[in-house]
């Protein structure tokens, strides 16, 4: 086929997690529940921190910027995933395929980029007590966000402008259930060579960056508290790095299964993989810190106990209204 023959589609065909009429509303309903649990429990995560003087630290400035991005990553898929689950058609424009990348590109970046910083802070937190407030101080905080977000639209900027060289002819079906990069170099038919190096040498360093200070960051972790004379201060370090470890493992276990192979070996069961580090770890994420952290157990029950007086207020005012003469 030449290429004054090729043409680009108007819009794709995402075929979601399934084909069966029969699954479609059942599917609705579980990730309608995993959204709202996610959007429920990433907020209560931020009031809580922005509301509780005791948690005005490093280490929770980081979580309540995870949270609020967690909130946006999960917003860029779920909602046109819903729509789709009750639609018949399952179409997505092509300019809205690619805002979708984009977004969730910034997003996935500046959440393990977060994941970075935070290991930073308990690495500092560990190992360097007596210098923690100069280290980790508001500047520097605010530079490894400003770090985080600027070079995660850099990033996703670049590979959504060499995904939007490409044409697309023989297909416009996606093979999963958002724009995703290697779904769609699969159906290009102009060549996705340069897409491809870049990927494995900008995107696999972009990934491995803060994996790589983040492996840093614990293995000097773990030789400061060996060195811990005493059982139980052993056992309070870990404590404090238990909660991130786990988001860690998470969201680098489910990446690594699939992005860090060949575009040949893509395939549509590792949209289970996909699942986990953009819909379940976001939802995880509160429940991890809130039931693993004493402090953060301590913030939301402060916060709870503000709320509740203010729904029992709304709650009587409007049987008063119902009930009046």
């Amino acid at each position: 086929m030449g290429m004054s023959n090729l043409t680009r589609f108007s819009e794709f065909i995402l075929l979601g997690l399934s084909s069966r009429l029969e699954d479609q509303k059942p599917l609705f309903a579980l990730f309608l529940i995993m959204y709202l649990v996610t959007l429920m429990g990433n907020l209560l995560i931020i009031l809580a921190i922005r509301s509780d003087p005791q948690l005005q630290n490093p280490m929770y400035f980081f979580l309540s910027i995870l949270s609020f991005a967690d909130i946006c990553y999960t917003t860029v898929i779920v909602p046109k995933m819903l729509v789709n689950f009750l639609s018949e058609t399952k179409t997505i424009s092509y300019a809205e395929c690619l805002a979708q990348m984009y977004f969730f590109l910034v997003f996935g970046n500046i959440d393990s980029y977060l994941l970075a910083a935070m290991a930073i802070d308990r690495y500092v937190a560990i190992c360097k007590p007596f210098h923690y407030v100069t280290i980790m101080n508001h500047r520097c905080c605010m530079l490894l966000l400003a770090f985080s977000i600027a070079f995660s639209y850099l990033h996703s900027l670049l590979h959504v402008l060499l995904v939007n060289q490409l044409t697309f002819c023989a297909s416009n079906v996606i093979h999963h259930f958002f724009c995703d990069v290697n779904p769609l170099l699969k159906l290009a038919c102009s060549s996705t060579s340069v897409n491809e190096v870049v990927a494995m040498t900008e995107g696999l360093a972009s990934v491995m960056a803060p994996f790589v200070c983040i492996i840093i960051s614990y293995l000097r972790i773990l030789i400061a508290v060996l060195n811990i004379p005493s059982a139980s201060g052993k056992r309070k370090a870990f404590s404090t790095c238990s909660s991130h470890l786990t988001l860690v493992t998470l969201f680098y276990g489910s990446i690594s299964y699939v992005y860090l192979q060949p575009l040949s070996s893509y395939t549509v069961k590792k949209q289970i993989a996909t699942i986990t580090y953009t819909i379940l770890t976001p939802m995880l994420n509160p429940f991890i810190y809130s039931l693993r952290n004493k402090d953060m157990k301590q913030g939301l029950e402060k916060l709870m106990s503000r709320i509740k007086p203010q729904m029992d207020r709304l709650s009587t005012a409007k049987a008063n209204k119902f009930c009046g003469p």
